[in-house]
């Protein structure tokens, strides 16, 4: 049974929320997070870049505190405003491609994390999780939901669709060529049907945000065992999540460049190639598989089409169908030594419609000697996988939609 609560959400003022909303920190390059802070004083990126203001770089715990004097003023100029009453936030993004993502903004439970309700599907960075606890620690907030997906519900549909029948609250382009809408649904009994549909739900997913949601983890055991008064109300018991349902979601594939063939020639490369794979020269002409367990390859200028021999092949567990994962232990480690495939440097990922031409100049300008491409992996394999209780191999899912920060805060 999945708990979510409404609450009160601190969110830029009309007027400046398309000037305050801004990509993940470290999607920026330094010259593109500064540019926008030149010229863009609202932009979120002032409150989560506090060095920016002294021109000078700021790290560990000197720039949590400063987030958070950054972010208050932000809230005592009157860029933030906290909502009176706890609510429940309809919220649809429109990108560029014309993919519509439509879903709620709700504070999500720690403890249906720590219960396995909602389902992980991607491992994660022990000093990582660690960090970023501390990091919330001390703000005191979080400033992007966790992406959650759940099994397509037609009574919470029929909210959402009521609910942009209405003047948005929010309605704002980003520069990215993205649109966002917002709307608040405060009804006490269209917030109780809301909880009541994800009650009946056994699970829900997380799509993207695993650290975010295992950094909040965190974040509630500590601050329960230091509360002798815990009641289970206080806000650290929930972290903020959009949950969008499955049909919604959209997962691409990240290709793999790899920097050298691990010794061989390209002869002894493709003969090892073919005990698993029937090997297909497309040449010149690219080719980008339209099947699992089919991959493309770029080696040397021309393109291959590589189909696995299932006999040579055991399919025992979820996570073996899997194209990433059969790539990891087909090719990547047994053939090209790599082992590591978050650490080693000798590989790297790339994604989007053009991967192929990305692949292709990659390879043909020297910086590396192979590229792979395969078939992007489904909501239903992401499920598999997490009910398993299995993770799926470093960049296996390129998740769609990409979330914007500062559009809904959630307070600890």
């Amino acid at each position: 049974m999945a708990k979510i609560i409404p609450f009160k959400a601190v969110k830029p003022t009309r007027a400046i929320v398309g000037l305050v909303a801004a990509r993940p920190y470290q999607s920026y390059t330094v010259d593109e997070r500064e540019s926008r802070m030149d010229y863009n004083p609202y932009s979120f990126l002032h409150v989560v870049n506090p060095g920016y203001k002294y021109s000078q770089e700021v790290t560990g715990n000197e720039r949590y505190k400063l987030v958070r004097n950054r972010y208050l003023e932000f809230k005592e100029d009157g860029i933030f405003v906290t909502d009176q009453k706890a609510s429940f936030y309809v919220y649809k993004i429109v990108n560029r491609h014309k993919q519509v993502f439509s879903g709620i903004i709700a504070a999500t439970s720690a403890e249906d994390y720590e219960n396995d309700i909602i389902k992980k599907h991607e491992e994660t960075i022990a000093k990582r999780e660690q960090t970023f606890k501390n990091y919330l620690q001390t703000v005191g907030f979080n400033a992007e939901p966790v992406l959650l997906t759940y099994p397509d519900n037609t009574i919470i549909s029929d909210i959402i669709e009521d609910a942009q029948k209405n003047h948005a609250e929010f309605e704002f382009t980003m520069t990215y060529r993205d649109t966002h809408y917002l709307w608040k649904i405060d009804n006490e009994e269209t917030m109780a049907i809301i909880q009541e549909e994800f009650k009946k739900m056994k699970t829900i997913y997380i799509a993207d945000g695993h650290h975010r949601s295992a950094s909040s983890f965190l974040l509630y055991k500590d601050e329960k065992q230091k509360n002798p008064d815990h009641n289970g109300s206080e806000s650290y018991n929930f972290f903020m999540s959009y949950l969008i349902p499955e049909s919604d979601l959209v997962i691409q594939e990240f290709s793999r460049l790899i920097k050298d063939l691990n010794g061989l020639t390209k002869e002894e490369f493709l003969i090892k190639l073919d005990a698993n794979f029937r090997i297909s020269n497309c040449g010149t002409v690219p080719y980008h598989p339209s099947k699992p367990h089919h991959f493309s390859m770029y080696l040397d200028g021309e393109f291959y089409s590589l189909y696995l021999r299932k006999a040579n092949y055991k399919f025992d567990t979820a996570l073996d169908k899997l194209d990433a994962q059969l790539l990891y232990k087909t090719i990547l480690q047994p053939i090209l030594g790599i082992d590591d495939l978050r650490n080693d440097s000798r590989i790297e990922y790339v994604h989007g419609k053009h991967e192929m031409i990305t692949i292709k100049t990659s390879v043909d300008s020297g910086q590396f000697k192979v590229g792979f491409g395969m078939c992007p992996a489904t909501v239903q394999q992401m499920k598999e996988i997490a009910d398993e209780g299995l993770k799926m191999p470093p960049k296996s899912t390129y998740i769609l939609p990409k979330l914007r920060s500062g559009i809904t805060i959630y307070e600890y």
